[in-house]
C-alpha cells in the first residue's frame, strides 16, 4: 500500500526526481498514493491524447496555462486557466492542443489503479499501436481514431 508522503513537489520537477515521455509529451508526478494518482503534463501545440476510458478511475484536469480542447463524451468543450475539468469513470475523453502556444496542466486520477506502471512503461515508447497495446493491459481503452473527430 502506497501511502501520501508530506511535503513539497517542486515546481518543474517530478515526485522522486521522475519524468516520464509519453510520445513527446513530458509528463511529472507530483504525487503518488493508493488513492490518488497527480501528474502535471505540458504539450506543445499539436500535442494530444486521444480519445480512451478509464473503467475503474475518475480523472481530474486542473489547467494551469494555456488552453485544452477536449472531446468529453462526445462533445468537445474548452478549458482554460484556472478551469477544472471532471470525467467521472467510463466517460470517453480525450484532450488536445490545438493552440498556438504550449499549455500545462495538473491531471488527477482516483484511485490509482495501474496509471503509475503504465507511465513508467510508456516512458520513451514511439510506437502509438504498442502504447495501445499496453494501455488496454493497464485499465486504459484507447478508442478507434473516428472518435478524436
Amino acid at each position: 500500500m502506497t501511502t501520501l508522503e508530506k511535503g513539497i513537489t517542486p515546481a518543474g520537477t517530478g515526485y522522486a526526481g521522475k519524468t516520464w515521455n509519453i510520445l513527446g509529451q513530458v509528463y511529472f508526478p507530483k504525487a503518488v498514493t493508493d488513492s490518488t494518482f497527480a501528474f502535471e503534463t505540458n504539450s506543445e501545440p499539436g500535442q494530444f491524447v486521444p480519445v480512451h476510458v478509464h473503467p475503474t478511475q475518475d480523472e481530474f484536469i486542473l489547467v494551469q496555462e494555456g488552453v485544452l480542447d477536449l472531446k468529453l463524451d462526445g462533445v468537445w468543450v474548452r478549458a482554460h486557466a484556472g478551469d477544472l475539468v471532471r470525467m467521472p469513470r467510463g466517460i470517453p475523453h480525450g484532450y488536445f492542443n490545438k493552440s498556438d502556444k504550449p499549455a500545462r496542466a495538473l491531471f488527477w486520477v482516483s484511485p490509482m489503479q495501474k496509471l503509475e506502471a503504465l507511465f513508467n512503461k510508456l516512458d520513451n515508447l514511439a510506437d502509438p499501436a504498442e502504447v495501445v497495446r499496453i494501455s488496454a493491459e493497464h485499465e486504459v481503452d484507447f478508442l478507434p481514431p473516428e472518435a478524436n473527430d
